[in-house]
C-alpha cells in the first residue's frame, strides 16, 4: 500500500501555491488572524452547549458548577494543539489546514481521510450552527414583537416532534411544507459575502467580533450580580466522571481556533502572523468561557438545571437571564449577541470548509470546479457556492440533535493527526527552517495526542459509530476519483495503467476491510452502552447498514471491475497476483456483506 502512504514534498506544496491561475490574495494581518481565530471559537459552542454540559442529559452525567474546571481540561489540551498548528502552520502556510500538514508527513490516503474528516468540523458543524442561529434570531425576533411560524423555522426532523405542525403548515398535493427559511436565509448571506472577497470579508468578521465580545461582557456585568455563590456546592455533583464528560461536550466551545490556519495562503508574513494569530485567540476565549462559565453556574441552582428541558438548557444564556427574573432589554442584547456569535462561526467555517476543498482540489483528489479562482476577487469561487448549497441543503434535513458530538469527534481526530505530523516532520526533515518550535521536543505533541485521545475516550459510542460510517463514505470516494485523479500518484502518471489499476484494486480492498472492522467495533460499543449484550451482531443501525449497503453497490463492484481490468493488461506476474487477490478478497466481501444484510432485515 506503498503508494496511498505516498508523501507530497514541502516544496512542491509551496510551489504549487505559486501558481498565478491559483493564487490567493494576501491581504491579512496578525489583528485579523485573531480575530478569525475568536470569530471561530467564541460561538455556537458557549452560547449553546454550556447547559448540556453542566446538566448533562440521557447519555451521560454534567459537570454542574465544576463546569469550570471542564472548561480548563479542554483548553489544556487545546493549547497544546494550538502549539503543534502554529509550528506546522508557519512552516507550511498554505490553505488546507490539517489536510495540508498530513499530505507533507503522513501520506496521501491519510491526507484524504483528514480531508474527509474535516467536512465533518467545517461542513457538518456548520450545519448545526445554521440551525442554532435560526433558532436564536427567531427568540430574537419574537422579543421584539415579531412571529415567525414554526413551519418556516425548523427542519422536518423537529417538525415530526412539534405536536400539530404537519398538520397546521401549509400543503401542496397534500405535502405539507417545512423549510427552515432562517438557517438557508443566513447560509446564502454568508456565501455572497464569501465571494466578494477575503479583504471585504475580514472587517465584516472583524465588526462581528468586537460586538460579541461586548455583548459578552455584559452578560458577565450584568449577570454578576445574580451570582450565589452557594449554588457551587456542591462543586463536582457527579465527581471527576462529570467534569471529564463536561469537557468532552464543551471542547465544541473550543473548535475553531484550527480555522486560521486555513485561511495560510491570505495572510501576511504567515511565518510570524499564524502562531500569533492562533495562540492569542485561544487565550482571549480561555478567560471569557471560564469568566462565563462561573457566572452561569453561579445563577441557576445544579438540581434546577438537570430537570430543565433539553430546549431549554440549549440556550443556556438567556435562560440563566430569565431564571434570575433579569429581563426586558438586557435579554435582547444577550439574544442579539448569540446572533451575532453564530454569524460569526458560520462565516468562518464557511471559509474553512471552501479552502480544504480548494487545496484537495488542487492536489486532485476533487474534481477541478472546486479549485475554481474569481479573476476579480481571487477567491474559489466553485468551493463557495457548492458548499453554501450543501449546507443549506442540509439544514432542511437534520435537526441539531447529537450534531455536536459528531462535530467533537472528527476535530479532535484531526488534532490527533496534526500533533502526530509534527513529530513525524521533525523526524523526516529535520534540518528545515521552523519559525516557530513547540517547546520541550516530542512530550508536547505527545501529550496533546494523548490529551485528545482521553476527551474522545468521553464521548458517546453512538459519536464513534457515526465517525467510522462517515470515513467509509470517504473510503468510497477516494477509490472511485480520488486514486485515480490524483496528481502524486494517479493513473495518468503511472508508467503502466494496468499496474496502477492493480495496485488501486489492492489498497481499495485492503481500506474496505479496515473500514468494516472500524464500524463493527465501534457499533459493538454503541450496542454495549444501550445495554444490548445478546444479538448485537444483526441489531440494525443505520449508521452501519448505509456503509455497507454503498460498500456492496458501489465499491466492491469498482475494486472488481479495476481488478478484471488489470489481469487483462500486459503487467508482471507478482501484479497480476495482486489483481487476482484483490478480486477474490472484493468477490467474498460482496458475498459476506450481502449475506449479512439479508440477515439483519430478516431477523
Amino acid at each position: 500500500m506503498a503508494g496511498i502512504f505516498s508523501v507530497k514534498n514541502l516544496d512542491e506544496i509551496l510551489k504549487d501555491a505559486e501558481a498565478p491561475e491559483q493564487t490567493l490574495r494576501r491581504a491579512l494581518g496578525p489583528i485579523h488572524i485573531t480575530l478569525f481565530g475568536v470569530g471561530a471559537i467564541i460561538g455556537a459552542g458557549i452560547f449553546a452547549t454550556i447547559g448540556t454540559a453542566a446538566a448533562g442529559d440521557a447519555h451521560r452525567v454534567g459537570a454542574g458548577p465544576a463546569l469550570m474546571l471542564s472548561f480548563g481540561i479542554a483548553g489544556f489540551v487545546c493549547a497544546f494543539v494550538a502549539l503543534c498548528y502554529a509550528e506546522i502552520a508557519a512552516m507550511v502556510p498554505i490553505s488546507g489546514s490539517a489536510y495540508t500538514y498530513s499530505y507533507a508527513t503522513l501520506g496521501e490516503i491519510i491526507a484524504w481521510i483528514i480531508g474527509w474528516d474535516l467536512i465533518i468540523e467545517y461542513g457538518v458543524g456548520n450545519v448545526a450552527v445554521a440551525i442554532s442561529w435560526g433558532n436564536y434570531f427567531k427568540t430574537l425576533l419574537r422579543e421584539i414583537g415579531i412571529h415567525v411560524p414554526d413551519w418556516l423555522s425548523v427542519d422536518y426532523t423537529t417538525a415530526h416532534k412539534i405536536p400539530g405542525l404537519l398538520e397546521s403548515a401549509p400543503h401542496i398535493f397534500g405535502t405539507p411544507i417545512i423549510i427552515n427559511l432562517l438557517a438557508i436565509s443566513i447560509i446564502v448571506l454568508i456565501t455572497a459575502i464569501l465571494l466578494i472577497g477575503i479583504r471585504e470579508s475580514a472587517w465584516f468578521n472583524a465588526g462581528m467580533v468586537m460586538l460579541k465580545l461586548i455583548v459578552l461582557s455584559f452578560f458577565v456585568v450584568i449577570s454578576w450580580k445574580a451570582v450565589d455563590s452557594g449554588n457551587w456546592t456542591p462543586f463536582m455533583p457527579n465527581g471527576w466522571i462529570g467534569v471529564f464528560r463536561g469537557a468532552a461536550v464543551i471542547f465544541f466551545a473550543y473548535i475553531g481556533f484550527d480555522a486560521v490556519s486555513t485561511a495560510a495562503e491570505e495572510t501576511r508574513d504567515p511565518q510570524r502572523n499564524l502562531p500569533i494569530g492562533i495562540i492569542a485567540s485561544l487565550i482571549i476565549c480561555t478567560l471569557f468561557y471560564v469568566l462565563i462559565a462561573a457566572v452561569f453556574t453561579g445563577m441557576i441552582p445544579y438540581r434546577a438545571l438537570v430537570k430543565m428541558l433539553s430546549n431549554q438548557q440549549a440556550e443556556p444564556l438567556t435562560l440563566a437571564l430569565e431564571y434570575a427574573n433579569i429581563r426586558g432589554l438586557a435579554l435582547k442584547i444577550v439574544a442579539a449577541g448569540s446572533v451575532i456569535a453564530h454569524t460569526a462561526v458560520l462565516f468562518v467555517f464557511q471559509l474553512g470548509q471552501t479552502r480544504i476543498f480548494f487545496s484537495m482540489s488542487r492536489d486532485g483528489l476533487l474534481p477541478a470546479v472546486f479549485r475554481k479562482v474569481h479573476p476579480r476577487f481571487r477567491t474559489p469561487w466553485g468551493s463557495t457556492i457548492i458548499t453554501g448549497i450543501a449546507v443549506g441543503i442540509f439544514t432542511l434535513f437534520t435537526s441539531l440533535d447529537e450534531m455536536v458530538d459528531l462535530t467533537n469527534i472528527g476535530t479532535l481526530f484531526a488534532f490527533i493527526l496534526v500533533c502526530v505530523g509534527v513529530m513525524v516532520l521533525r523526524k523526516k526533515d529535520p534540518n528545515r527552517h521552523r519559525p516557530f518550535r513547540v517547546p520541550l521536543g516530542y512530550v508536547l505533541p505527545t501529550i496533546s495526542v494523548a490529551g485528545c485521545l482521553f476527551l474522545i475516550g468521553y464521548l458517546p459510542p453512538t459519536s464513534w459509530l457515526r465517525f467510522t460510517s462517515w470515513l467509509s463514505f470517504g473510503i468510497i470516494v477516494y477509490v472511485l476519483y480520488g486514486s485515480v485523479k490524483s496528481r502524486l500518484t494517479g493513473r495518468d502518471l503511472a508508467e503502466n495503467p494496468a499496474v496502477h489499476d492493480a495496485n488501486t484494486a489492492r489498497n481499495g480492498v485492503m481500506l474496505a476491510i479496515v473500514g468494516i472492522i472500524l464500524m463493527f467495533i465501534t457499533h459493538f460499543a454503541d450496542v454495549a452502552r444501550q445495554g444490548v449484550h445478546t444479538g448485537w451482531f444483526f441489531s440494525a443501525s443505520p449508521w452501519l447498514i448505509a456503509p455497507l449497503i454503498a460498500f456492496l453497490v458501489i465499491l466492491y463492484p469498482i475494486i472488481i471491475v479495476r481488478a478484471n481490468r488489470a489481469k487483462q493488461g500486459n503487467i508482471p506476474p507478482a501484479d497480476k497476483q495482486k489483481a487476482q487477490n484483490a478480486f477474490t478478497l472484493a468477490a467474498i466481501l460482496f458475498l459476506l456483506t450481502f449475506v449479512y444484510l439479508i440477515c439483519v432485515f430478516v431477523f
